[in-house]
C-alpha cells in the first residue's frame, strides 16, 4: 500500500498533526510526498518518507504520474481552499486522474481519517 502525502502550506501544520496521530498506521505503509511536505512530517515524526520536488516545482505532477501508472493507492491532499497560493499544487490534476483510475483522495483531514480507519482494518 502507497499512500501519497501533500499539503498546501497553510495545511503543513494540520498535516504534521495528522500524521502525529495516525504515525502507528502510516508506519504499515510506504510513503511518498511532495517535497516540502514530506520533510516536515519526516522532521516531526518517525516517518520515512520518499519525496519528490516539492509543488511548485512539479512534484504534485510526479504524484498525478504514479497514479496514472498505478503506483500509489491513495492520495492525502489537504489543500486550503480559500487562500491558496499561485505557486501551491493545483488539486484539480490530481482529481481528474483520482477520478479516473478510481484512486481515492482526501481533502482534508475527516476524510482522511476515515480512510486511514479503513485501510487499517486491512493491514
Amino acid at each position: 500500500m502507497r499512500i501519497a502525502l501533500i499539503a498546501h502550506d497553510k495545511k503543513k501544520e494540520e498535516m504534521i498533526q495528522f500524521a502525529k496521530k495516525n504515525e502507528s498506521i502510516l508506519k504499515k505503509v510506504e510513503l511518498v510526498s511532495t517535497g516540502t511536505t514530506g520533510l516536515r512530517v519526516m522532521e516531526n515524526t518517525n516517518l520515512q518518507i520518499y519525496r519528490y520536488k516539492s509543488g511548485p516545482l512539479g512534484g504534485d505532477q510526479q504524484i498525478g504520474a504514479l497514479v496514472a501508472d498505478h503506483n500509489v493507492d491513495m492520495i492525502i491532499f489537504l489543500r486550503d481552499p480559500l487562500t491558496s497560493q499561485p505557486h501551491e499544487p493545483d488539486i484539480m490534476a490530481l482529481l481528474r486522474l483520482c477520478d479516473v483510475y478510481k484512486v481515492p483522495l482526501a481533502t482534508n483531514v475527516e476524510s482522511a481519517q476515515l480512510l486511514l480507519d479503513a485501510i487499517n482494518i486491512k493491514l
